[in-house]
């Protein structure tokens, strides 16, 4: 079976949901931005999710992706990428 591609950026993009993933304090936690543009008009502007817990943001964020069929890119700059989601991949 192909494992899930997602593509790594420095910052969120427009027409993608952003799975923005960090760590405070030892303490890795995810947010997701969702911009109005990937909503079919359901958004009249973005909204940006609380901070939670990173497989709580992962799980969110592939089935708002699912429901509204937008792509996730992932800002991850402290690797808190877990290996099992799938593999993370950067346009070059």
């Amino acid at each position: 079976m192909a494992r899930n591609r997602f593509e790594q950026v420095d910052e969120p993009q427009e027409d993608a949901i952003t799975l923005s993933l960090t760590a405070r304090d030892g303490e890795p936690f995810g947010t997701i931005l969702c911009p109005a543009g990937v909503t079919a008009g359901r958004l009249k502007e973005s909204v940006t999710s609380a901070e939670m817990g990173v497989v709580e943001a992962f799980r969110s964020a592939i089935r708002l992706a699912n429901e509204i069929k937008a792509p996730i890119v992932v800002v991850d700059p402290d690797r808190v990428w877990k290996e099992e989601w799938g593999d993370l991949y950067r346009e070059q």
